[in-house]
């Protein structure tokens, strides 16, 4: 009888460590499962399933149910910067940039996709781009680096790249926790300038991303607003878009100078005859500014999945009162305005003329906003006109009607507007 109770008591206790085995097992399986959520790739569904969706409280936000560590006085936001090539955008991405390390970051990483796919987008294969920019963003907002990765050239080993575009113009890639150890023998262009760093390990910054309160993206290569309507109702993001425009006759002078090889037909026609309005270059400046004015159409319009959630705002405006339209932008974000960012503001808006590059940050600023009329051709901003006269008249841009009105600073061109930003 003595036997036959051992027998069952050690019965009982091999369950018992066996159960506490398996316990430890899904702890275990659980957090490597964790470890691996920045790198999954785009092809992961895009919600939790039905079960976990029904157990979720009825009352809360699905925005708010989505993010698992959700807090009603402590929200997420995923800030677009929207804009043009050399709009002033670079300029305007530092005001998040510098945020603080409660923001994570990123310049223009559709770059990837632009470069690795540029035979679909001089095919004109529009739909086909737009929906892959759309898609690494939403993959980028959810720290998710796997939907960018397999754009970047050459491809990354290990989840390891030093071919990522502008890496140094992003903090949240060049803070420590994100800084391997530098690689002698291995050579990245755009490295990091405040810390010496090796390649860019994309499951740390992945990680980085995940610790962030915050995530902000700067790019010039969503055309129309519409196609981010995916994005912006996606349960598990808060996005806020930011339209950033500029004087179009002002965005041609500063691609004159910034990219002059590939702009040397316009010098040419300004010099020797009039300009063909038939000519691709043209046709694809005028369709730029025909997507710019369509896109501030729709979001000034309030549709109702962008109310709230859509702000337009002129670069003029910027480098004119810097302060107080960046506090507009973190205002209508939701974001606190750090004093990282007020000193970085104050400090880089009143350089002197020699720190002032193409591609610098550091400007006067209103000094900046009235350069390109001394640029110009005046042939050039009466074709500017004619090609962008819609998109001009919308965002309040004087049309001028001689050079020496081209010239005269003291007459501004730009009229008195205050667009702000839509409300819930």
């Amino acid at each position: 009888m003595k036997t036959k109770y051992a027998i069952v008591f050690i019965f009982i206790v091999a369950l018992v460590i066996i159960e506490k085995e398996s316990n430890i097992l899904s702890r275990v399986s659980d957090k490597l499962t964790q470890r691996q959520t920045p790198l999954q790739t785009s092809s992961s569904p895009m919600y939790e399933n039905e079960t976990t969706q029904n157990a979720l409280a009825d009352d809360q936000d699905p925005r708010d149910r989505a993010m698992g560590n959700y807090n009603a006085s402590d929200p997420h936001k995923h800030i677009l910067l929207m804009a043009t090539t050399r709009s002033g955008s670079s300029f305007v991405g530092e005001f998040f940039n510098q945020h603080g390390g409660n923001m994570f970051y990123m310049f223009e990483p559709l770059w990837h996709i632009e470069r690795k796919l540029a035979d679909a987008a001089e095919s004109g294969n529009v739909t086909g781009l737009t929906e892959m920019y759309r898609d690494v963003l939403q993959g980028l907002f959810l720290c998710d680096f796997g939907s960018l990765e397999r754009y970047i050239s050459p491809a990354p080993q290990d989840h390891v790249t030093a071919a990522l575009f502008r890496r140094e113009s992003s903090s949240s890639l060049c803070e420590k926790s994100v800084c391997s150890p530098f690689v002698k023998d291995i050579f990245e262009r755009y490295h990091c300038r405040t810390r010496r760093c090796g390649p860019l390990n994309l499951t740390l910054a992945a990680e980085s991303c995940l610790s962030k309160k915050h995530h902000a993206i700067k790019t010039v290569r969503v055309r129309q607003l519409e196609t981010l309507r995916p994005l912006v109702e996606d349960p598990r993001l808060d996005v806020m878009v930011i339209q950033l425009v500029r004087d179009p006759r002002a965005v041609l002078a500063s691609r004159m100078v910034a990219f002059s090889a590939q702009y040397q037909t316009w010098n040419s026609w300004a010099q020797e005859g009039d300009v063909p309005e038939d000519v691709e270059q043209v046709k694809r400046f005028k369709g730029t500014c025909d997507q710019i004015r369509m896109s501030a159409e729709l979001g000034l319009g309030l549709p109702s999945w962008l109310k709230g959630r859509y702000m337009l705002v002129r670069y003029e405006d910027i480098a004119h009162f810097p302060m107080q339209k960046a506090e507009e932008m973190y205002k209508f974000t939701g974001i606190p305005f750090s004093p990282q960012a007020k000193n970085w503001i104050l400090k880089n808006t009143q350089t002197t003329r020699g720190a002032s590059g193409v591609y610098s940050t550091q400007k006067n600023s209103s000094e900046q906003a009235e350069k390109w009329r001394y640029r110009i051709p005046f042939k050039l901003a009466l074709v500017v006109q004619k090609l962008c006269g819609p998109a001009m008249k919308m965002f309040g841009y004087k049309f001028v009607e001689s050079e020496t009105a081209l010239l005269n600073r003291s007459l501004s061109l730009l009229e008195e507007r205050r667009f702000g930003f839509s409300q819930d």
